[in-house]
Formats: C-alpha cells, structure tokens, sequence
C-alpha cells in the first residue's frame, strides 16, 4: 500500500530536493500520458520493438528509477554495492519498459484525463487521473510524485483498488532477494523483460 512506500520515505532518501522545478507533477503525468496515446496509435505499425524504443526515454525520464528500485528492493539495497545496484536498476528500468511496451499494443480510442492534483505525505504529490476506455471499465490511476534534483519525478502508481504497484513489486521481489539475493533478482527481472518481448 501506499504507507509501505512513505514509511521508506519517511527513514530518508538520500536525494537531494530543490525548492524550484521547470514543470509541474501535473504537466509531467499529462505528457506521459501524450506518449503513451501516440504509441498505442502506433503500435501495430511499430511492434513491441519499436514501441520499447519510442517508451524507453520517456519511462526513463518521468519515473525515478533508482528510488522505485530501492523501495522495491528493501533492506537488500543498504547492504549491495554501488556496482550491483547500478546493475539492478538497469534491470528494473528495462522490465518497467517491457511492461509498457506489452501492455499498450493498441489503439481503440482510449483517453487519459487529469482530474486532480493535491499534496501528498512527505512532500509528494499526488496526480489523479482516469484511462477512459470507449466501452467503458475506465481505470482510476492515482500518479504519486516527489520533486528531486529540481524536477518533479513519478515514483509509484496507486490502482483503483488502492493498491500500490511498488508495494505489488516489493512483495514480489522479497522472496526472490532471501533466496537469491540481488543477482537473483537481477537475473528474474532480466528474464522477464525478455519474456515480454517475446509476447
């Protein structure tokens, strides 16, 4: 849930914060949303490959990376060395786009639309926003983001079920990282992210 992800805010991030951001958490989830439209337009045109080559930069560039992947890697992150997490994050960075690549694969008139933006805990904010679907089953996605290095960045998407799915990842990851550790869960990562090129 969301308080898993505050809690490990709330023991210290060692990101720095800047009082001054170019864009706002609204801007950057709308823009998100715009590359993700174009894509599923797209996407038969340019197949999983070319849909992971067009996500890749932005998935990188909206979410923050390497805080989603020590939340998500737990107290195994404090004790791995800088190299093997660099190495992590690459893996995570590479299954978050795999994913979107996956699951946008096409296009029937679906919309993204910002409802909402409003301060969450430990100075987050929190966008909602709904994926409007023509025949209805939309999907209420609540964007939560922290302003770091001077930009706002998202660092975890909370369902409509109120499930967070860094808190869905976290549980997923645990028994993996007490078998294997990180090179385990690097391992699984990397493999599924091959999986899903493989549709």
């Amino acid at each position: 849930m969301v308080a898993l992800v505050f809690a490990v805010w709330a023991g210290g991030s060692a990101v720095a914060q800047s009082a001054a951001s170019p864009t706002s958490p609204s801007s950057i989830v709308t823009d998100f949303h715009g590359v993700l439209v174009s894509v599923m337009k797209r996407a038969k045109e340019l197949g999983y490959a070319g849909r992971y080559e067009k996500l890749a930069p932005h998935v990188n560039g909206t979410f923050h990376m390497r805080l989603m992947t020590q939340i998500a890697s737990g107290k195994h992150w404090r004790k791995a060395p800088e190299t093997q997490k660099r190495t992590l994050v690459e893996a995570f960075a590479r299954v978050s786009v795999a994913t979107y690549a996956a699951r946008f694969d096409g296009f029937s008139g679906q919309s993204f639309e910002t409802i909402s933006a409003k301060a969450g805990p430990q100075h987050t904010q929190l966008v909602a926003t709904r994926l409007i679907n023509p025949g209805g089953d939309d999907v209420d996605l609540t964007y939560v983001t922290k302003q770091m290095d001077g930009k706002w960045r998202i660092i975890d998407i909370v369902l409509d079920t109120g499930i967070s799915e860094l808190a869905v990842r976290r549980s997923e990851y645990r028994q993996i990282l007490k078998r294997d550790g990180i090179d385990g869960l690097i391992a699984m990562l990397n493999d599924k992210a091959a999986q899903l090129g493989k549709g």
